[in-house]
């Protein structure tokens, strides 16, 4: 009965939201208090109610209740426990009945923590965020219920996709379904505020700490769904630009943009029109990419399902909520009226740079994603879209971007001179070139790759923290513990950037592969090191076969590290897998794959020395902790500072 509890519960939920989406708008229209105050106690119902059903479907994967449908495709008795639990969402539906928990999240965060908003703006914000879960209980219920009973339940399942059995794929999607479902507060804020007419420096405060949390959990579930492609599929990349893999990173780089557009509206009461617009795309590019996962119009690893069904399902959702959310932009943008003032040179204008260099970027991405649907749709060409596409025509803008950031950080707010804010930079550009003096030095050989990518690193990470060091001012050192945590995160997110850049380039410049078939106690060389295959043996797992290999690594006679690589095979779903060996160090990974046995003997051995890749994920992480460190500040925290009384009617076009 546990599944019909679940499935009853989603119905409710379902009503709930109904409620939600219609009584506290028709509220905020006639300004009945009671109508609108009825959506915080329907936000936190519809949170308990999904809580439910989310719990019922997991206690049936954990107790391996074959009977539901679902569990049966998805999971098997001989499974660990963490992947019986991470198999509720390792598939379509139960990934669905995730995205909505979240939705439900959000919505009673906003209730609980958006006291301080005006009451008709509070209202109207739950009420866009209902009417989106809206969408996906129907969706969910109609096309994809979880809950679907078998008449003959079988003794065992078909177990989870072998990939899909791994720590990182554990904790990946929910991060990564954190950030997509968390721009749809900025959506909800953006349609609130169209409809009121209102955009002002409170809404701006309002929107960026829900902006800022999004975008936290899209850079860690980004850099974990990275992490696991290096370790796990035994192709020794970090991004290979798959259209999921892009799905994430348009709205990442749009939350980005949309972040720092908001700082311009929060300060100079500027940029409002573009501010709603990027948060409108960002929520919309997060729908994108749930089309492309789940309907198939796009070959992907990573895709969940290939039904037409629900492909145009998901296409009429994006249709009805970013079209309708576009075409009240059109009649609304108008009353968004700039107050601020600036010269091209300034700190806003510098933002406004970022912003068209984020927004084009992203752009680029999603011109390179949908091409190959496009050539086949109009021309009948079946073509793909690769890495060097995105690396030449993605980089520059990058590379601009690298370049102007610490000086824009520096500039002063309406206008500026390049001298002036140039000047408390020379440090950085002293260090930054010596950076890249250095690496030129031990590049000997190499691509101009490595010399470009580590100064402009450099760059990033030296002009953050001379930033803070120039806010100290004549106080000093002292004052640095001090200053606002917004200041130590943006110092922080931007370094982060910076170690990122560095790692990139060296990785791709300075990294050495050797591929060949390895005999037995025959030592061979890689760069620095000597490499010895001993042994290759069998060493089964509780649910798939698999042959270890045993490499030993030295280096000038010195024991390095015992290396184990695998090739598993999972019997219940016959799929074969590559679990590569990493020794992992502070300034490069040794990285082993096994490959077949060779008909005259001796293995296939795939062997990588990776320079600074712990540093990709070690940016990333620094990234995300700079955002966390900036929703702690006291300014960025829900309405903080917005208790000033507000008019609910529409702003007259000045």
């Amino acid at each position: 009965m546990i599944a019909e509890y679940g499935h009853f519960a989603l119905i409710l939920a379902f009503a709930v939201a109904v409620y939600q989406m219609t009584v506290p708008m028709v509220g905020a229209a006639k300004g009945w208090q009671g109508w609108m105050d009825s959506a915080r106690p329907a936000a936190l119902a519809q949170l308990l109610l999904m809580a439910i059903s989310f719990g019922a479907l997991t206690v049936a994967f954990v107790t391996s209740d074959f009977s539901v449908s679902l569990v049966y495709e998805n999971s098997h008795t001989s499974k660990p426990l963490i992947y019986k639990i991470s198999g509720v969402w390792g598939n379509h539906e139960g990934s669905m009945l995730l995205w909505v928990l979240i939705l439900a999240l959000f919505g009673s965060a906003a209730a609980l923590f958006g006291g301080n908003l005006p009451p008709s703006l509070r209202a109207r914000v739950l009420g866009v965020q209902a009417a989106v879960s809206v969408a996906f209980y129907a969706f969910i219920i109609f096309t994809s219920n979880p809950f679907w009973r078998m008449g003959n339940p079988p003794f065992d399942g078909r177990d989870l996709n072998p990939l899909l059995q791994d720590p990182g794929l554990a904790f990946h999607p929910p991060f990564l379904y954190l950030g997509y479902v968390g721009l749809s507060m900025a959506f909800s804020f953006a349609v609130a505020a169209l409809i009121e007419g209102r955009v002002d420096a409170a809404w701006a405060r309002w929107v960026r700490p829900w902006t800022l949390a999004a975008w936290i959990f899209l850079t860690i579930g980004i850099a974990l769904g990275s992490w696991w492609a290096y370790y796990e599929l035994g192709w020794g990349g970090f991004w290979f630009w798959d259209p999921v893999e892009n799905a994430s990173f348009m709205p990442w780089l749009l939350a980005a943009a949309l972040l720092h557009s908001a700082i311009v509206v929060e300060k100079r009461e500027a940029l409002k029109s573009w501010t709603i617009l990027l948060a409108i795309m960002a929520f919309g590019f997060s729908l994108i990419g749930t089309f492309i996962v789940r309907s198939g119009v796009i070959t992907s690893v990573h895709s969940f399902a290939n039904d037409p069904e629900r492909g145009v399902f998901i296409l009429a959702i994006l249709a009805v909520f970013i079209g309708g959310a576009l075409t009240l932009y059109a009649f609304r943008a108008s009353a968004m009226t700039a107050k601020g003032v600036f010269a091209p040179l300034s700190r806003e204008g510098a933002l406004v740079l970022n912003n068209v260099l984020l927004a084009v970027a992203a752009f680029v991405v999603f011109i390179g994603t949908i091409w190959p649907l496009v050539a086949e749709m109009f021309w009948g060409r079946v073509l793909s879209v690769g890495p060097p596409f995105f690396d030449q025509a993605f980089t520059p803008f990058m590379i601009v971007l690298a370049i102007v950031l610490p000086v824009g950080s520096l500039m002063p707010w309406k206008r500026a001179t390049l001298a002036r804010s140039l000047r408390p930079l020379r440090e950085a550009l002293v260090l930054a070139a010596a950076v890249m003096a250095l690496v030129f030095a031990v590049s000997t050989g190499h691509s101009a790759l490595a010399v470009i990518g580590a100064g402009l690193g450099s760059w990033l990470v030296f002009g953050a923290f001379s930033e803070l060091w120039l806010r100290t001012g004549s106080a000093g050192a002292g004052r640095l513990l001090r200053l606002p945590r917004a200041d130590w995160g943006k110092a922080v997110a931007h370094a982060g950037l910076g170690v990122t850049f560095v790692a990139v380039a060296l990785i791709q410049a300075w990294q050495i592969e050797d591929v060949r078939v390895a005999e037995v106690d025959q030592p061979f060389q890689i760069g620095p090191y000597q490499m010895v295959l001993r042994s290759v043996d069998r060493n089964d797992g509780p649910n798939y076969l698999a042959q270890r290999a045993v490499v030993e690594v030295t280096r000038d006679g010195r024991d390095v590290a015992t290396l184990y690589p695998e090739k598993r095979v999972y019997p219940v779903q016959g799929m074969p897998t590559t679990e590569a060996a990493i020794d992992y160090g502070f300034w490069r990974d040794l990285y082993v794959v096994l490959g077949d046995e060779q008909p005259d003997g001796g293995w296939a051995l795939r062997t990588y020395v990776k320079p600074f890749a712990n540093w990709i994920w070690g940016g990333a992480m620094l990234m995300a902790l700079g955002g966390l460190i900036s929703l702690t500040d006291r300014r960025y925290r829900v309405a903080a500072g917005a208790r000033r009384a507000a008019p609910t009617t529409a702003v007259a076009a000045e």
